[in-house]
């Protein structure tokens, strides 16, 4: 595993993987692996009785593609032991001057289901009031049709993160209010369409309720939120008295838990930062850049660099520590590659190998005259 290299990760969102866990009791989890490279703001649900299926915020490469910031959607066929490839939801009738859906969250609807998101008239650029939670719903878990109006509306405060469930005859809607201590708005509808307000739900400075409900039993709804000490869970008998906070062995944020069997819990989160894309390939060769620092051209050797599925449609990119892409170009697999970064200002970059568009390996190259 290349662990040289974690430390080159930031704090951007396509910086994170979704990573999953398994659990007895769901409290204590055991080791984890990648769910999702590129990835954040997971939810994980059970539909039709014997599929999984996870929606999430998807960071394809290349930055601004189609693929970019997208809300997308994986299946699971046998209890989450494997997962399809992700695919990008499709809205019909989005509105067109609204910022495009973040922060998923999925509720099954017999054999349809809806998709909770936050979004905005005017694009939305900043998180204020004009931000609101929208839905749509779907027969097939990929292709939506927008549901016309907001589910919720907050006319002094943005809705972000929601998290919704039905549990015991209503559905019950959750968003954070900002701070961990000003805790969580929290709505009820009968039919997932209308949702009216109840009280809020109290929190503390240590326990951010940004995650998702799970329902344990037909007595026992819970909440996987994060805080400081890492992911925990309340449960409550009804969605608004809740018994106390109890912390897992996970680090991490943003969980979702679905309940498989009495003795199984499957847990998807945001991880740590990392190096995109290294970690989920298994026993790969470390990728070499030198020299490094450079100050114009630096080589890429991929002498010994395994690739874990066949290669196809090769190419490098090179982007500052924003995101942006300065270098881009496609290539036919040679052990070492000569990049020309007479173009690039002084600082730090980080060199892309992708295959097919599927992010395979990457490293930092500090440009320096």
């Amino acid at each position: 595993m290349c662990s040289a290299l974690k430390g080159f990760a930031q704090n951007y969102p396509w910086e994170r993987p979704l990573r999953a866990c398994w659990s007895s009791d769901g409290i204590n989890f055991g080791p984890t692996s990648i769910f999702q490279d590129s990835a954040g703001v997971p939810s994980v649900i059970r539909w039709k009785g014997d599929t999984l299926v996870s929606t999430f915020q998807w960071f394809r490469m290349p930055v601004s593609s189609l693929t970019w910031d997208r809300v997308a959607v994986k299946f699971s066929y046998d209890n989450g032991n494997s997962w399809t490839q992700p695919e990008p939801m499709t809205f019909a009738g989005f509105p067109t001057n609204f910022r495009r859906p973040f922060d998923p969250t999925l509720v099954a609807f017999g054999d349809t289901m809806r998709v909770y998101f936050s979004s905005g008239q005017n694009g939305a650029i900043t998180l204020d009031s004009t931000v609101n939670t929208y839905s749509a719903f779907s027969l097939d878990g990929i292709n939506y049709t927008f549901d016309n109006n907001s589910r919720v509306d907050e006319i002094n405060n943005r809705v972000i993160d929601p998290a919704l469930i039905f549990f015991n005859n209503s559905y019950h809607y959750l968003s954070p209010i900002g701070s961990p201590a000003q805790g969580a708005y929290h709505y009820v509808s009968p039919n997932g369409i209308n949702f009216t307000k109840v009280p809020d739900i109290p929190s503390d400075a240590t326990h951010n309720w940004t995650g998702n409900y799970m329902v344990n039993d037909t007595n026992s709804l819970r909440f996987y939120g994060a805080g400081g000490a890492g992911i925990w869970f309340n449960s409550s008998p009804n969605g608004g008295m809740w018994n106390g906070y109890i912390n897992t062995n996970v680090q991490g944020g943003d969980p979702t838990v679905v309940r498989i069997d009495a003795t199984t819990y499957l847990m998807i989160f945001v991880g740590e930062p990392y190096a995109t894309a290294l970690e989920e390939l298994n026993q790969v060769s470390q990728l070499n850049i030198y020299p490094n620092p450079s100050n114009t051209n630096f080589t890429i050797d991929l002498t010994n660099f395994y690739f874990a599925e066949p290669v196809s449609k090769l190419n490098y990119q090179v982007a500052d520590m924003n995101g942006k892409i300065c270098l881009s170009e496609a290539f036919n697999f040679s052990e070492q590659l000569v990049v020309n970064g007479s173009s690039l200002a002084n600082g730090s970059y980080v060199v892309l190998i992708l295959s097919g568009n599927k992010p395979v390996a990457r490293a930092k190259i500090s440009i320096e005259r």
